[in-house]
């Protein structure tokens, strides 16, 4: 078995092809079976259920087919660095060596989460995101994605040579900034890293929690709610003032968010929020101070304006975006090097 070491795409991959999404508490998978086929989908599953990632594989997809892949196309939660991957809110490793020898595959191509994030908006359908404000997206033009879910995760998607191309990193730790008389009363409450509050300390399930906490903290009340989802639901029912701020918040610092990743990309193609917190709460959120927050970018209010806004709607967005790229590798513009593992 040879890590593979080049500098494109790689060439047609062999069918069928497990892909596989695989996030801090959650795993999608899907088999395509050829180019034309429609992804077969397998049940949800959470990591801390599996001991391992091939594990998981084994239970809840093998075991599940008659299909054997070929290829697995994997987007981890982490940084892709070497043959043992760490991710980064979940104790699993992933040793592509080992797994084409446990699981029957002769080709592993790992990425990183926000990369299928990305592939996923070069051809996100219309009935898979939903627009928030803004202009017509330009066709051509970069894109970027930012999702909370267990962290947060941002990535930018550029066209160029005919080809598009996903920009991954760790934009989801750069620094959160107090603006607001209330940010500055709440910014000493809130939980951070070595002294810094960056996006993720805030855009993100723990985060949303953190925030929660702060404003209790400030206005003297006790925390009584004490997960994402207990947030969420009290804002719902409107049976806890402090979980209705929360989420008015963690929208407004979303929208913020965005709009610094729209300038770092000058993403006229648009800006993608992604993750399964924003759809859950899409019903609560104001959907015009997210926008507000987004445009609030002087000097420059008037070119985000321009800029369309979309949430992705899409549940499965990231196991489509690696699908895409299965079926046709050479559209993308995707550095395999050193992620790239053939029997």
């Amino acid at each position: 078995m040879v890590l593979v070491s080049r500098h494109d795409s790689p060439d047609a991959l062999d069918f069928p092809i497990l892909v596989g999404d695989i996030g801090g508490t959650n795993a999608r998978f899907a088999i395509l079976v050829d180019a034309f086929a429609t992804p077969k989908t397998f049940p949800v599953v959470q990591t801390a259920d599996f001991e391992t990632l091939d594990e998981a594989i084994q239970v809840a997809v093998l075991d599940k087919t008659s299909i054997q892949p070929k290829t697995a196309v994997l987007a981890v939660a982490g940084p892709v660095d070497g043959d043992e991957i760490e991710l980064t809110n979940c104790p699993w490793v992933v040793r592509p060596r080992a797994m084409m020898t446990m699981l029957g595959v002769t080709e592993v191509i790992v990425l990183n989460d926000f990369e299928a994030q990305a592939l996923a908006i070069s051809s996100l359908v219309e009935t898979g995101r939903h627009q928030i404000g803004g202009g017509p997206v330009h066709e051509g033009a970069s894109r970027a994605v930012l999702g909370p879910g267990t962290g947060l995760g941002v990535a930018g998607l550029i066209r160029a040579r005919s080809m598009w191309i996903p920009v991954a990193g760790e934009g989801g730790h750069i620094d959160l900034g107090p603006r607001t008389a209330r940010d500055f009363a709440l910014w000493p409450h809130l939980q951070t890293i070595e002294g810094r509050v960056s996006g993720e300390q805030i855009l993100c399930g723990r985060g949303l929690v953190n925030l929660y906490r702060a404003l209790c903290a400030v206005d003297g009340v006790p925390a009584a709610l004490e997960t994402p989802a207990a947030i969420t639901e009290a804002a719902s029912a409107l049976s806890d003032a402090t979980a209705q701020e929360a989420v008015s918040l963690f929208a407004t610092y979303l929208g913020r968010m965005a709009g610094d990743i729209a300038l770092l990309f000058m993403a006229r193609g648009g800006v993608y929020i992604g993750g399964g917190i924003v759809q859950r709460m899409l019903p609560l959120i104001e959907a015009s101070a997210l926008r507000a927050a987004f445009e609030d970018k002087a000097p420059h209010s008037a070119l985000l304006k321009e800029i369309p806004l979309f949430v992705v709607t899409e549940p499965l967005a990231a196991l489509a975006g690696l699908a895409t790229f299965a079926r046709t590798p050479r559209f993308f513009g995707l550095e395999t090097s050193g992620r790239r593992w053939k029997a």
